[in-house]
């Protein structure tokens, strides 16, 4: 600093000889000052917010690591018959509950999933003893209800064939029933893109919607959104849904909302006309359909490679949301 201050003085005082001297000669020169010694600030470079959803703390929901927008008054309340680590096969939490789309090749059986390795799976394989049902494959559906206010979370890695892996919320039947889809994702859709579905966004796209019937009537809308939009400093932004495990969430906080949640941030929002009545069940499965919104069939080969044929759940956590 001392050094610095002289050097100033120095340059000052050779300006000054400098101007009398040039004065003295013309009065024409043009003179320019040295330049201020004043330093310009540098614009503040914002900090990206790293989000890492394999770094949150497993207590709460994923979100809460990162933006809690718990209430203050409320606290979060782990509903263990609605968690699961998957080190073993539950009986107490899971049941198989195989049961056949109409319009579909999908034939639901029981090998087709299971627990191992720390996963629970779902496979696809092919049953070349059938012309019409040739896609097997199974779901898994918990034995406990929950109803509102609540939040449930998966982490999930699809299998990569052109099928919807499934993680939603049910109950009822098909003229009474309230029903929450977190994820209907497809990696690999076989078909080209028809009647409004950009299925070439589809290895990002997180579709998600709701369904409410009641009498026979259906209310339905979409919140759909792509892992391409989360926030710059989240590790799994861009990340197809074969490639890594996402964590895909739902906070069911009233009769008419639902904020669905990707890799610890909000995603899409639905809000009903209707008021959800019904305690659902969390339920996985994994179909096709050769229609344009699932994204067509896939290849039967496919069906029997097990690099690619299998969906798997790391662990489902889930909360109720209490008072103080």
């Amino acid at each position: 600093m001392f050094k610095s201050k002289v050097l100033k003085k120095v340059q000052l005082l050779l300006f000054s000889v400098f101007v009398v001297s040039v004065s003295c000669a013309s009065d024409s020169v043009a003179i320019t000052p040295p330049d201020s010694d004043t330093d310009t600030p540098e614009d503040p470079q914002e900090e990206v917010k790293i989000i890492d959803v394999n770094k949150a703390d497993v207590n709460y929901p994923t979100f809460v690591s990162f933006d809690d927008t718990t209430p203050t008054d409320m606290v979060w309340e782990k509903v263990e018959a609605l968690s699961d680590e998957f080190d073993v096969w539950n009986d107490d939490k899971w049941v198989k509950t195989n049961w056949n789309y109409g319009d579909t090749p999908v034939n639901m059986v029981n090998k087709n999933s299971g627990v191992t390795d720390g996963n629970l799976w779902i496979k696809a394989t092919w049953d070349k003893t059938s012309e019409t049902q040739w896609f097997e494959t199974s779901r898994v559906r918990s034995k406990t209800a929950i109803k509102f206010p609540m939040y449930t979370e998966c982490r999930i890695k699809t299998a990569h064939i052109s099928a919807f892996n499934t993680f939603w919320l049910n109950n009822g039947d098909i003229n009474n029933r309230d029903e929450i889809d977190i994820i209907e994702n497809n990696s690999n859709p076989s078909r080209e893109s028809l009647g409004g579905f950009d299925l070439d966004e589809y290895p990002w796209q997180m579709n998600s919607q709701y369904f409410i019937v009641k009498n026979g009537v259906t209310e339905r809308a979409k919140g759909n959104s792509s892992n391409k939009n989360l926030s710059e400093g989240n590790t799994l932004k861009g990340v197809k849904w074969n490639e890594a495990y996402h964590v895909v969430g739902a906070w069911w906080k009233d009769a008419h909302t639902v904020q669905f949640y990707l890799d610890g941030e909000p995603s899409g929002k639905v809000t009903t006309t209707q008021a959800f009545t019904l305690d659902q069940f969390l339920i996985w499965d994994l179909w096709t359909q050769d229609s344009p919104w699932v994204g067509g069939l896939p290849n039967k080969e496919e069906l029997e490679d097990d690099t690619v044929n299998t969906m798997r759940v790391d662990w489902v956590r889930t909360w109720k949301l209490k008072s103080k």
